[in-house]
């Protein structure tokens, strides 16, 4: 049932058209987004394979994101996203091998990302030589060796870096970093750096750990959930269930967000009688809409009317025996958010006192409080201040390690937590390399490696030569875009494992291979035995995943398959690794791991139980810190105003409902009203007219840095929305363009894209939809 290159057509952003946002996610129009794609690219037989079989016991895990599964599963328990992601990857159409003479790479450069992944699956190696234009087919064993050939030929490890996407298994990033370090470097950066590094660091410095302290139950169990810089009905909708149920048992739901996002406000449940005819449940209890950045303001000032009420009526508010046995740092704490100017925190927030009073009062009248977070957090300039600031108010009233109360970073891919814990990390503590050598009888690299931003520095400077992606796009992903685009140009060659093009492939070193691989929702049967693997969720349930459908080609590899060709390729037996057997049997790895990872001892039985297994969480289980001290730390966080000039505004990068991180699957964003385009920026009506704009206008986004170059997004057209006051928003990837290399999150090295001041100025005329950068920048090609 292969088909191959169907005709696509790129939308004409002239023909935009903008409507009024929702005011509720999910319900039918959410049953037919989900349905109508998939029966239409993989037919009724596939899809319904692929879709019943998603995050079913017996089935594959979703890749959309990483929300946890809850214990009694529905039939369909999959979103719209999770059916968009698994219509994308398992599509039969494929790009036929005349594909690649009949378009040059330089032609490929000029398409969007919606187009390039509508070609269809990929089936076969490609490689592009150096001075050439075009990639052209080859077999196996040549890309194998070319790659192999390349990495030898390095003066040192070092100058290759190894990228990872949050899609793959458990086995092959324990694979991956193996074949890394058996190398000899830890240049590991992964998709992690970009989102939710700051999480790892700021809850990593107060509680010694980076992961949730929650379990699916205890979201539906809290009195309150307090929701902060994420829109769960775009980019999670699964979780949308669990708030639905947490407000039937009574609990409340407080949003805070510069956007009045959908699926903070309303869900209609399709599953439900009354997702379907009636008005569905009502969500958010309060809405506070921040000014963006104003998010650690906000937390301190609440904290500071919890330490007020305890001193209104001692002994009653604070968990003074979980603050005395599992805890220090009260005292200063107090101390400093005595000093804190309430005129400084409306400023940052744009918030009056009543609403703060309103959200601490909240606070203070629940027993379980879970605060949840995404990247409207962690992308912000004091994102790991802040975040330490969110487990400073879940510490005062003991709401960590209880059931119903916790801390939750929000992980947008589906494994990307579970990467980390295999070892993607460019700084893996030394008891990880420790055990990793006597497993593999090699000594580890021990100098810690570069992460994303990193990477892109040293590929600028001439020092990375060599890149490797496990998946994903890293090119299209990273923040400046023509900073990271000339970088990648710089390389001697890199190569992506991928199941579909996209931005990436188009943007080469000299030489360039693709190296085409299975998804998650394929059959992978290896030595004539099929094989499963294996992912970690947001909460750090560990569960197997088996492929439901025959791949789309007899000549695709899966990802382990290609990390351990390459492996055996490249390093022969310089380390003790069984190459061959890795590739044949999944269980000789995951035996492995068991030896090596902690808390995944006797990993292929405890994998094999009904359900898989949860890691241990110290915060969770025993209110035990794995940090110097052994004690949660309450912390001191100076509180540093983003400051915005006058005519200037605060933008954000979000994504659309129409996408999956950097994968277009369409131009409508259903819930903000937008069908047809992605060149938008979204602006408050009131700041509009203050700035002499109308709707509808053609602008050009000029970003503003203390670097003094003028990065540019051209002819994009203002949308009036009601974003917060002198906020503005626009689509992630297209407005990466806009955000600085060098500007990076204090702490944690992540790209500022929640806090970059831009200015409006008129458009020229010409067709909507276009970047570029000034002072010497290369220009960057309009993305449509």
């Amino acid at each position: 049932m292969t088909r191959s290159n169907p005709p696509v057509r790129e939308v004409d952003e002239n023909d935009l058209e903008v409507g009024r946002p929702k005011d509720w996610a999910g319900g039918l129009p959410a049953v037919y987004y989900s349905m109508e794609p998939a029966l239409e690219h993989m037919g009724p037989g596939r899809a319904g394979r692929t879709l019943l079989g998603m995050n079913q016991r017996g089935g594959f895990d979703c890749m959309s994101c990483a929300w946890p599964d809850p214990g009694h599963r529905s039939t369909f328990e999959f979103c719209e996203n999770g059916a968009k992601a698994v219509t994308w990857e398992a599509t039969p159409v494929t790009v036929a091998s005349e594909f690649w003479a009949e378009h040059s790479i330089s032609e490929l450069r000029e398409r969007s990302e919606y187009w390039l992944g509508m070609q269809g699956r990929l089936t076969e190696p490609v490689y592009k030589a150096a001075g050439e234009d075009h990639y052209r087919p080859i077999g196996w064993d040549e890309a194998i060796g070319l790659v192999a050939g390349k990495l030898k030929s390095l003066g040192s490890p070092d100058e290759a870096a190894f990228y990872t996407s949050g899609r793959a298994s458990n086995e092959a990033a324990f694979l991956y970093q193996l074949f890394v370090r058996g190398l000899g470097t830890n240049n590991l950066p992964d998709c992690s750096n970009m989102c939710h590094e700051s999480s790892g660091w700021g809850m990593g410095q107060t509680i010694g750990v980076g992961k949730a302290t929650v379990t699916y139950d205890d979201f539906v169990n809290s009195d309150l959930m307090i929701v902060i810089g994420q829109n769960p009905g775009t980019n999670h909708p699964r979780m949308l269930t669990a708030m639905e149920r947490q407000k039937e048992n009574g609990g409340q739901i407080v949003a805070v967000n510069p956007l009045p996002e959908a699926g903070l406000r309303r869900f209609k449940n399709p599953q439900k009688p009354k997702g379907v005819i009636g008005r569905g449940t009502e969500l958010a209890d309060q809405f506070l809409q921040i000014r963006a950045g104003g998010d650690m303001a906000l937390l301190q000032a609440v904290s500071q009317r919890v330490l007020a009420a305890e001193d209104a009526a001692p002994g009653t508010v604070l968990d003074h025996e979980f603050l005395s046995t599992h805890c220090e740092g009260l005292e200063r704490l107090r101390a400093h958010l005595a000093e804190l100017d309430e005129a400084t925190v409306l400023a940052a927030t744009g918030l009056t006192a009543e609403e703060i009073d309103e959200l601490a009062d909240r606070y203070l009248a629940a027993e379980k409080v879970i605060i949840t977070w995404a990247m409207g957090v962690t992308q912000q300039k004091n994102g790991v201040a802040t975040i330490k600031e969110i487990i400073n108010l879940l510490l005062l009233r003991g709401n960590i390690g209880k059931p119903g109360a916790g801390a939750s970073p929000i992980r947008g891919h589906s494994n990307v937590q579970g990467d980390r814990t295999m070892g993607i990390w460019e700084q893996m503590p030394p008891a990880f390399l420790d055990a990793l050598g006597r497993e593999f009888s090699f000594a580890p690299p021990r100098e810690h490696g570069v992460d994303a931003v990193d990477a892109v520095r040293q590929m600028r400077d001439g020092r990375i030569k060599f890149f490797l992606a496990l998946g994903g796009n890293f090119t299209a992903a990273m923040s400046d875009s023509a900073a990271t685009e000339a970088a990648m140009s710089r390389l001697e060659m890199n190569v992506q494992i991928s199941t579909k093009l996209n931005r990436s492939h188009t943007v080469t070193g000299a030489e360039a291979l693709i190296l085409p691989t299975m998804g998650r929702t394929e059959i992978d049967v290896q030595a004539g035995r099929e094989q499963f693997v294996s992912v970690e969720d947001t909460v750090s349930a560990v569960h197997p995943s088996w492929g439901k459908v025959a791949p789309v080609s007899e000549n695709l590899l899966s990802e382990i398959a290609i990390i351990a060709r390459l492996g055996r390729a490249t390093l022969g037996d310089r380390i003790d690794a069984d190459w061959e057997g890795f590739e044949a049997d999944y269980d000789l790895i995951r035996e492995h791991i068991s030896h090596v990872v902690v808390g995944c001892e006797d990993y292929n039985q405890r994998i094999r139980q009904e359900g898989g297994f949860v890691l241990a969480n110290g915060p969770r289980d025993s209110r035990t810190f794995n940090t110097p001290t052994g004690k949660a730390q309450l912390s001191v966080n100076a509180l540093d105003l983003l400051q915005c000039p006058p005519g200037r505004l605060i933008l954000q990068t979000l994504r659309s409902h129409d996408q999956f991180n950097t994968t277009i699957y369409g131009y409508n964003d259903r819930y903000r009203g937008i069908k047809k385009g992605r060149h938008v920026i979204f602006v408050n009506p009131q700041d509009l007219e203050e700035l002499g704009f109308a709707d509808g206008q053609l602008v050009d986004v000029h970003g503003e840095y203390v670097d003094g170059k003028d990065r540019v997004l051209r002819r994009w057209r203002i949308v009036s929305y009601p974003a917060a006051r002198g906020c503005a928003a626009a689509y992630y990837p297209e407005a990466n363009v806009l955000v600085p290399l060098d500007d990076t999150v204090k702490g944690s090295n992540t790209p500022v894209s929640k806090g970059v001041i831009i200015r409006l100025e008129p458009a020229d005329d010409g067709p909507a939809g276009g970047s570029g950068e000034e002072n010497e920048q290369a220009d960057m090609p309009a993305t449509v």
